[in-house]
């Protein structure tokens, strides 16, 4: 992959990955992040979501799996750095957001002191400086930066706070890169659709590329440019979301779209009518 050719993608990959000896769990997966999209990744689970955004972020070795191939990002071969120079990346320039908030924070840390240490991974400064950030990120997400606020241990917080929480942790350094790996799926209907929309205002106002890890195709119709179907360690399928949801062309994806929850027909009928 020439790099220099292609000025608006920000991430490509071909990697496989094995755990021990057992079989390949990517094989020769091939993919790209463009510049301010938002590329969803869809598979059922063990299909090798995580495992792909491990590998992106360096996370392998200790899961003791390997990998080969390459994945570059801003110029560089992301398989190929150090340790230490991954811990200089994670972070400030890719950043993650997982499933579980309450499971992801410290119980036994208040709120300020979290975003103060996530600041300072990658900063140094005043206090003054490292508040303002806080605070930015915080209105970032539409939390309040009140002392009120930061003084709160994660369990006194719904689950939706504490998700936004943990995105304004992610995109405190600005990142180009915001890897969202079943980041709603714990949450409920309406908090769900909240956080899709904070997750495209944020691509929209900062150009932030986002790669949106999901099992739910009507949460990745909502958010993303493009789809990647993962199916049997493999990109099966990928391209524009419309094209790809409404003229499925795999097998499998074809099934995905089967597999999605219809609506009642006395329902239907009934929103026809009013309409």
């Amino acid at each position: 992959m020439d790099y220099s050719t292609q000025p608006d993608v920000l991430l490509a990959a071909r990697v496989s990955v094995w755990y021990g000896e057992k079989p390949a769990v990517l094989r020769d997966v091939k993919f790209e992040i463009r510049r301010g999209e938002v590329l969803g990744l869809v598979g059922q689970s063990g299909s090798g979501k995580s495992t792909l955004a491990m590998a992106i972020l360096g996370l392998l070795d200790r899961k003791q799996a390997k990998a080969e191939g390459a994945i570059e990002f801003d110029g560089c071969d992301l398989l190929t750095l150090r340790e230490r120079e991954l811990r200089g990346l994670r972070g400030r320039k890719v950043a993650l957001v997982l499933q579980s908030p309450l499971s992801s924070l410290n119980p036994a840390l208040k709120i300020r002191t979290q975003l103060k240490e996530a600041w300072r991974a990658h900063a140094s400064g005043p206090r003054a400086d490292c508040d303002s950030a806080i605070r930015a990120a915080l209105e970032s997400v539409s939390l309040p930066s009140s002392e009120e606020f930061l003084q709160k241990y994660p369990s006194q917080m719904s689950v939706g706070q504490a998700q936004r929480v943990l995105i304004a942790m992610a995109v405190m350094h600005r990142p180009a890169l915001l890897i969202a790996d079943e980041a709603t799926s714990a949450l409920d209907v309406i908090t769900q659709s909240e956080i899709l929309a904070l997750f495209r205002e944020l691509n929209r106002s900062s150009g932030m590329a986002i790669l949106y890890i999901s099992h739910d195709l009507a949460s990745v119709a909502g958010i993303c440019d493009r789809i990647a179907i993962l199916h049997q360690g493999q990109i099966v399928e990928s391209g524009p979301t419309e094209q790809v949801l409404t003229s499925p062309r795999h097998e499998y994806t074809q099934r995905l779209m089967a597999a999605m929850p219809k609506m009642p027909q006395r329902l239907a009928a009934g929103k026809a009518a009013a309409i």
